[in-house]
């Protein structure tokens, strides 16, 4: 398929319109952290360093994901839980490095790892591979989900952030909004994409209508949560340092 025809293409589809949108803005991002390294206390670097990896990787899946949506018209559920596989985890780290110096722990770096694995996986599974039995893996994830919740916002990590200093624990309240309320676009998106599964599509007549719906969503919300991310972590730098 032509590159020209793949951009008359583009002129109409608004999913590929943010997947392209988001792929500019989580570069920018990356670029934006990476250039600020030499900038930032060697205590906070690694933690800026891990914000521009984040957004860099999801530039690089997004800017596939909008070529497969070009392509085949389809929502790429596969390269969206890659991304997902690589990026949580590395926000779960972020946790664990501004928490590093009042206690945290390998332990809790795994905790928050293995419940985000988790969270994903089981997600996968009921969402592309186990359709018949989305309840059930729907579930699974949510626990996932909740627990890294309970962790940041009532756990070790929120016990921990508040034994450091006011502006790690400001950060880390800031954090877990994002976790309460920006990953919360992941499981409704579940819900809304696997038939049968929870409320599942019984509610949606035009299934395509639903699944673009979802993924522009998907998008705006992965950039906000990503880059705000990192941004959060930026200011913590900014603000321990002085």
């Amino acid at each position: 398929m032509s590159p020209f025809f793949l951009e008359a293409v583009a002129a109409d589809n608004y999913v590929a319109f943010t997947f392209f949108i988001g792929t500019m803005a989580m570069m920018a991002a990356s670029v934006f952290f990476f250039l600020e390294l030499n900038n930032t206390d060697k205590a906070w670097r690694t933690s800026v360093l891990v914000s521009g990896l984040i957004t860099f990787i999801a530039a690089v899946h997004y800017y596939y994901m909008r070529g497969y949506n070009l392509e085949t018209g389809d929502s790429p559920t596969f390269f969206r839980y890659v991304d997902w596989l690589l990026t949580v985890p590395l926000m779960c780290v972020e946790f664990y490095l501004i928490t590093k110096k009042s206690g945290g722990t390998i332990g809790l770096l795994w905790k928050l790892i293995f419940a985000s694995v988790v969270m994903l996986v089981t997600g996968y599974l009921g969402e592309t591979i186990l359709k018949e039995q989305s309840v059930l893996w729907g579930v699974i994830s949510g626990a996932a989900y909740f627990y890294i919740v309970y962790l940041v916002w009532f756990g070790e990590v929120a016990k921990l952030a508040t034994a450091a200093s006011p502006a790690v624990a400001k950060a880390n309240k800031t954090l877990g909004w994002f976790v309460l309320v920006g990953w919360a676009i992941y499981p409704l998106g579940y819900i809304l994409g696997t038939p049968g599964g929870l409320f599942g599509m019984v509610l949606v007549e035009d299934v395509a209508a639903a699944t673009g719906a979802m993924d522009i969503i998907y998008n705006i919300g992965d950039a906000v949560n990503k880059i705000g991310f990192g941004l959060v972590i930026y200011a913590l730098s900014r603000s321990e340092s002085k």
